[in-house]
């Protein structure tokens, strides 16, 4: 069984996928990042008079992207507990890991999902954050 998600209460995806697919009992959830629904802005994001991006606030993009992840999740009829992998992707690890870590424990107290997380260069639009999650939507 292999079912397609996409919802209106999650950002849009910036490409030709869907929010998440489920296969059996796994929900692979596509990249979210921090976009706010509906208006695609980017949470604590600061624009010069250019409009070039000159800072942003990794813990309101954190803040965010798990409000999105959670999103996703509960328009696949999937719980916030159900995460059972979450692979973290970081523009700036040395500046942005403390403050995304302590919000991370924060988020997930209680939730044992395995986790990585990797320092990247840059992602497809201006947000320091990206998560890709698998949850199991099995409950014993």
């Amino acid at each position: 069984m292999s079912e397609v998600v996409r919802t209106d209460q999650a950002p849009a995806p910036v490409g030709a996928y869907p929010h998440a697919r489920r296969v059996g009992d796994l929900l692979f959830l596509s990249g979210v990042g921090p976009r706010t629904p509906g208006s695609n802005a980017i949470p604590g994001n600061v624009h010069d008079a250019q409009g070039k991006l000159v800072g942003y606030d990794i813990e309101a993009q954190s803040r965010q992207v798990f409000a999105n992840v959670r999103a996703v999740l509960e328009a696949s009829g999937a719980r916030w507990e159900d995460l059972v992998d979450v692979t973290v992707f970081l523009t700036d690890m040395s500046r942005d890991f403390a403050a995304y870590n302590r919000l991370y424990a924060e988020y997930f107290a209680g939730v044992d999902a395995c986790r990585t997380t990797v320092g990247i260069t840059a992602l497809p639009t201006p947000i320091a954050i990206e998560l890709k999650c698998v949850a199991s939507l099995r409950h014993d």
